[in-house]
C-alpha cells in the first residue's frame, strides 16, 4: 500500500509542476526540511538549506514572471521541457521503497507525461485567454494555476487521498479540453 501510496503522491506532485515549475519542488524541500516527508535516499539533497534556499528562489522569480505581460508566454515556452524534467525528478523523489530502474522508469513515463500534460492544458488557457482578452485575462489565468500548484502539492503530503482524487479529476479535466482542442467534432454533412 506504501509503494501504491508513493506512486500515487508523485504523480499528483508531478502534475502540479505542470502548473508551475518550482512550487512542489518548494513544497518537497520544505517537507523534508522539516522530516514531514522522506524522500529517496538519492534525493535528500532536496532538504537541505541550499536546496530549499534555490527552491525559493526560484519560485519567487517564476511567479512574478508570470504576471509581467509577454515575459508570462515566454516563461510558457521555457516551461514546458522545465515542468517535464521537474515532474520526472519531484516524482522519482518520493518513490522510496523502489528498484532505481523501475523507480526513473516510472517517474519518466507517469511523472513526466502527468507533469506535461497539465502543462499543455496551461499553454492551451493561456493562449486562449490572450486571444479573447487581450492578454489582460493572463495575471488571472496565472493566479489560478499557482493556487492549484500550491493546493495540489500540500494537499498530496498533508491529505494524500483526497490530493490524489483531486489531481485525477484535474487530469481527467484538461486531458479532455486538450482532446477538444485538438480534435474537433465532425461537422454534420448539410442536410442530415
Amino acid at each position: 500500500m506504501d509503494t501504491l501510496l508513493s506512486i500515487g503522491i508523485g504523480i499528483g506532485l508531478a502534475a502540479a509542476c505542470g502548473f508551475r515549475v518550482f512550487v512542489p519542488l518548494l513544497v518537497v524541500s520544505i517537507a523534508a526540511h522539516t522530516n514531514h516527508l522522506t524522500l529517496a535516499p538519492s534525493f535528500q539533497w532536496m532538504g537541505s538549506d541550499g536546496a530549499l534556499i534555490a527552491f525559493a528562489c526560484a519560485t519567487a522569480v517564476e511567479v512574478a514572471g508570470y504576471y509581467i505581460p509577454w515575459v508570462d508566454h515566454l516563461l510558457d515556452t521555457l516551461a514546458t521541457p522545465a515542468a517535464i524534467v521537474a515532474g520526472t525528478i519531484v516524482s522519482a523523489s518520493v518513490f522510496t521503497s523502489m528498484d532505481p530502474y523501475l523507480r526513473w522508469t516510472l517517474a519518466v513515463i507517469a511523472g513526466g507525461t502527468a507533469a506535461g500534460l497539465v502543462q499543455g492544458g496551461t499553454v492551451v488557457t493561456r493562449a486562449a485567454s490572450t486571444a479573447t482578452t487581450g492578454g489582460l485575462g493572463n495575471p488571472l489565468v496565472a493566479t489560478g494555476e499557482l493556487i492549484l500548484s500550491g493546493l495540489f502539492s500540500v494537499l498530496l503530503l498533508a491529505l494524500p487521498f483526497i490530493g490524489i482524487a483531486l489531481v485525477a479529476l484535474a487530469l481527467l479535466f484538461i486531458a479532455r479540453k486538450v482532446w477538444k482542442r485538438y480534435h474537433p467534432p465532425a461537422a454534420v454533412p448539410a442536410g442530415a
